[in-house]
């Protein structure tokens, strides 16, 4: 269902209406403005991805208006896979980001970048249709793996050391501003990927030529698996130590289909159709898990960051604006090895 621009502000305008006559709670939050505290979260539904992202970014406009002055914005899509649709974030979902920062006058420097997991970045941007945006937006895609790295230490909980990989330049970069367009799915390792997940395991840079095939250029190998440490507790642990160097400055999760059981890439599809954004990423990553029906206390990366103060991950302190948290619970199915993950709350 296509979507033109003065559709977008139409119904960004009667969405703003409406907030104006209902109250915009959750049953778990008290509210608060996006000027007044920096976790809030909009959440919307519907049945078009580039409106309801865009819908969902709307309360934040002033706010974002004013931190992407003078800065590159970059929006790094999951693309885990280069030909798994379901896994991927949607060039829809993109459009709706793009617009909403043209309805606030950017339009200038912004760039799509990825460092596919497991194959060329661009093969990935082409099977879903992100080189068709350009047509529409003045807007550059890039491909990480070719931007320079900076090395970061990671931890491998098999022998306990540090482990050296390379790292985003670009994604590292204080001065850019990081919107992590990701989709709602659950995980193998992690029980659920979104917004922070999104950045950091995607940072890590591969060589060129990788692939996780037999078609990969002999010698070439991805820095990726490191920051998987070596297990559930390893890479939990990574997740929650690399967040204050890369985290996102803007969350947008995308859930009109999401990924449920073994996720990230071999799930299911789930009807779920909502969308969450928020300067918070944490506060975004917290929603998106109670959306999913999913126990926060079991998710290890999430409760490190919460518990060192890395973002408001306490429902009784996030602004909802827009939709309930509780109209809208889907209970996902986890992982099959989700028997396994749970050791982390044993030990």
């Amino acid at each position: 269902m296509p979507v033109n621009r003065r559709q977008f502000i139409g119904r960004s305008v009667l969405g703003a209406a409406a907030l104006a006559t209902m109250r915009p709670f959750s049953a778990f939050a008290t509210f608060a403005t996006p000027e007044t505290c920096a976790a809030s979260v909009g959440l919307t539904t519907g049945v078009n991805r580039a409106d309801m992202a865009f819908r969902a970014l709307s309360p934040f406009a002033s706010y974002i208006k004013k931190a992407v002055a003078g800065k590159r914005i970059i929006l790094k899509p999951n693309n885990v896979s280069i030909d798994i649709p379901l896994c991927a974030t949607h060039a829809d979902t993109l459009e709706g980001i793009l617009e909403f920062f043209k309805s606030i006058g950017r339009t200038e420097n912004i760039i799509i970048a990825e460092s596919a997991a497991n194959g060329p970045t661009f093969d990935g941007f082409s099977n879903y249709g992100y080189f068709s945006l350009a047509k529409k937006y003045n807007v550059k895609f890039m491909d990480l793996d070719r931007e320079g790295s900076e090395v970061l230490y990671l931890f491998d909980e098999r022998d306990f050391r540090p482990h050296p990989a390379r790292f985003s330049k670009v994604l590292l970069d204080n001065t850019s501003f990081i919107v992590s367009a990701a989709r709602m799915k659950t995980h193998d390792r992690v029980i659920a990927t979104l917004s922070l997940k999104n950045i950091v395991v995607g940072a890590p840079v591969k060589d060129d030529g990788f692939r996780f095939d037999s078609k990969s250029r002999k010698g070439a190998i991805s820095d990726k698996s490191i920051v998987h440490g070596g297990g559930f507790k390893g890479i939990n642990y990574n997740l929650y130590v690399t967040a204050p160097k890369l985290h996102p400055h803007l969350a947008v999760i995308d859930g009109f289909e999401g990924m449920e059981g073994n996720g990230p890439n071999s799930g299911t599809p789930v009807d779920h159709r909502v969308c969450v954004a928020s300067t918070d990423w944490l506060a975004a990553d917290r929603v998106a898990v109670e959306l999913m029906g999913i126990d926060y206390t079991q998710v290890a990366w999430l409760n490190y960051c919460m518990q060192t103060g890395q973002g408001v991950g306490d429902l009784d302190k996030i602004g909802i604006i827009g939709e309930k948290i509780t109209d809208h619970i889907i209970k996902y199915k986890l992982s099959d090895n989700i028997g396994q993950q749970l050791i982390l709350n044993k030990s």
